[in-house]
């Protein structure tokens, strides 16, 4: 009996081990093997921008999809296969890719491709610049553009700290000075007010006025025409007719210029303020597989009611009408006021350089000149038809009384029931201290634009004093008063200014408050320094989130889409004045590499 028992144990315990077995076969032969990578970026300074996980060495990648992101090359060499590319960052620094929240990309590559003279005041500076777009064009084409005088009374880097008494006489361009670099190509640029253009002998015979003298026409002590013509004149009216527009390839071209200088700086998505022309060359670009950054297009919100006929909303592409991770709808944008670079801003109190002007309402629809107060019905009217459409409004306000005013209007929006959430205030460039708590408080994001600081400080205080200029670009007033920052270049910039798009400048300005010539010291208006990660926040995740799509993209981590981009350096770790020298070495859209240093292969 004893005999069976032990008999019948061992039969048991066989079984038993039998099964084990076999239960350790089917789960191995059950597990999924590690999916084969496309391309693993080893050895790097990740930072995702993730709580959790906020560190990493090496980046898997398939398709257009982070699938992995792991703490060591080891784990990640696990999802090696045969065709799986390689890349050694050697430490290189890793971010999620940099998201730009403003940009007028329509404009952006003629400042590449045709005449940019912003910082042209002399005749060696205006040869230089009017040859070097002679030799991009064809015969015949028209040179335009060109904004000189724009840095004239405050140099590039001038905190504008020199007495007025030493400003210049204004520099006044001759057509003699070009005129034998243009044979071929017509002339037809402006100074930065556009108060004043030059033309030169080939514009004026396009135009017949070389053997005219029509009012708005200077003459020299010959009576023979200078090439300066005057706005609003029949001689400008004549030349404006005459000029040729540009082709629809030479548009291309700028287009492409642009998109080469995005991709070379880190940027991997534009919010654009979007025309319907440019919609157009977005289309082709993209059908031509030329697109290499995402694009969310902000169109005019007075276009509300047209795309809303046209079966076009939020996320949807333009030609297709389906939804699109590359090329689509995003909010609609609307204006409140002008620019401080041309005392447009709205300002409570007049301007101290101009004490009759307080700015400029955009929306004003009275016809009286002495009404002070600027009718906001129209702008209600034009958000209330936008959110009908789907959209939601993003609105440029720079002076304190324009940022009051849109927040005014979101707040009555908001008591009649809308959800405010993506809405944005534009610049929000000067703000009144009892301003800042509303953001938070109607969720309502401050889109800003940090190389403004180190640009535009050079004429601030004399245009609107020093104790208004607190509230400037006050972007740790915002953060403490719990505003979500979203970040954006304003590229390539106003008549007055030319805005930097790379990256490495914002986060200077918004870092160091100073000008590219570390002026003035210890920076301006210290107290509103933000840290580099808090620039890199509102570049990334913040600008994911202000276009509805953090759930896809804004930080490093599993199963969202591969966008990153990679730095020469780390910018967490380098000091302040360094950042200038920062270079971007990848860029990676969607998972394709789209731009890659010849310093890293």
């Amino acid at each position: 009996m004893t005999e069976i028992i032990r008999k019948s144990g061992l039969f048991n315990i066989s079984w038993l081990i039998l099964l084990i077995v076999l239960t350790t076969m089917n789960l191995a032969c059950s597990r999924k093997p590690s999916p084969v990578a496309d391309l693993i970026l080893l050895n790097g300074d990740i930072y995702t921008m993730e709580p959790e996980q906020p560190e990493a060495k090496a980046l898997v990648i398939k398709g257009n999809k982070i699938i992995d992101v792991c703490d060591t090359d080891k784990k990640a060499l696990k999802y090696r296969g045969p065709g799986t590319r390689l890349i050694d960052l050697k430490g290189a620094f890793v971010t999620p890719g940099i998201i730009d929240g403003h940009v007028h990309f329509n404009q952006a590559g003629a400042l590449i491709n045709d005449a940019n003279l912003m910082k042209v005041s002399d005749e060696q500076g205006l040869r230089q610049e009017i040859g070097r777009v002679v030799s991009l064009l064809e015969e015949g084409e028209w040179i335009t553009g060109g904004l000189w005088g724009a840095y004239e009374q405050w140099a590039l880097g001038d905190a504008g700290q020199a007495p007025a008494a030493q400003k210049k006489e204004p520099w006044r361009p001759h057509r003699r000075m070009i005129d034998d670099l243009t044979p071929d190509n017509p002339v037809f640029v402006c100074r930065y007010d556009y108060q004043e253009w030059l033309a030169n002998t080939a514009a004026l015979q396009a135009a017949g006025l070389d053997k005219q003298k029509l009012p708005g026409m200077e003459l020299d002590s010959k009576g023979q025409p200078t090439g300066l013509i005057f706005r609003d004149t029949p001689a400008f009216d004549i030349l404006q007719k005459a000029r040729k527009p540009k082709s629809e390839t030479r548009l291309l071209n700028e287009n492409r210029a642009a998109l080469r200088a995005l991709r070379e700086a880190g940027i991997v998505e534009i919010h654009d303020i979007a025309t319907p022309a440019q919609t157009e060359r977005f289309i082709m670009l993209q059908e031509n597989g030329e697109l290499t950054c995402r694009v969310w297009l902000r169109p005019d919100l007075s276009l509300a009611a047209r795309l809303k006929e046209q079966g076009l909303t939020m996320g949807l592409n333009p030609k297709t009408r389906q939804k699109d991770g590359w090329l689509r709808y995003g909010a609609l944008k609307g204006y409140i006021d002008g620019i401080m670079g041309t005392h447009g801003a709205l300002f409570f109190e007049p301007y101290n350089d101009q004490p009759d002007n307080y700015g400029h309402w955009r929306n004003h629809t009275s016809d009286d000149p002495q009404l002070k107060v600027g009718n906001m019905e129209k702008m209600y009217r034009l958000i209330k038809t936008g959110l009908e459409a789907g959209f939601v409004p993003n609105v440029h306000a720079i002076g304190d009384r324009g940022v009051a005013e849109m927040l005014d209007l979101y707040e009555r929006l908001k008591k009649e029931g809308a959800d405010l959430t993506g809405f944005r205030v534009i610049h929000a460039q000067v703000i009144r201290p009892q301003d800042f708590p509303r953001f938070k408080a109607l969720n309502v994001i401050a889109e800003v634009n940090p190389y403004h600081i180190s640009d535009d400080m050079r004429w601030m205080e004399e245009r609107i004093g020093h104790e208004r200029c607190r509230g400037a670009y006050a972007f740790k007033s915002l953060l403490d008063n719990g505003a979500i920052l979203s970040f954006g270049s304003d590229w390539p910039g106003t008549s007055a200014a030319e805005y930097h798009m790379h990256p490495k400048y914002l986060i200077y300005a918004a870092v160091t408050r100073q000008t590219l010539t570390g002026q003035p010291e210890g920076g301006w208006f210290p107290e509103q320094r933000i840290s580099v990660e808090e620039c890199l926040k509102a570049y990334t995740i913040n600008n994911a989130c202000a276009a509805f799509e953090a759930d896809l993209r804004g930080s490093l981590k599993k199963g969202k889409l591969a966008d990153i981009t990679v730095f020469d350096r780390n910018l967490l770790k380098i000091p302040p004045a360094e950042i200038l020298q920062t270079e971007v070495l990848m860029t990676i859209v969607d998972g394709r590499i789209v731009y890659q240093s010849s310093k890293i292969q």
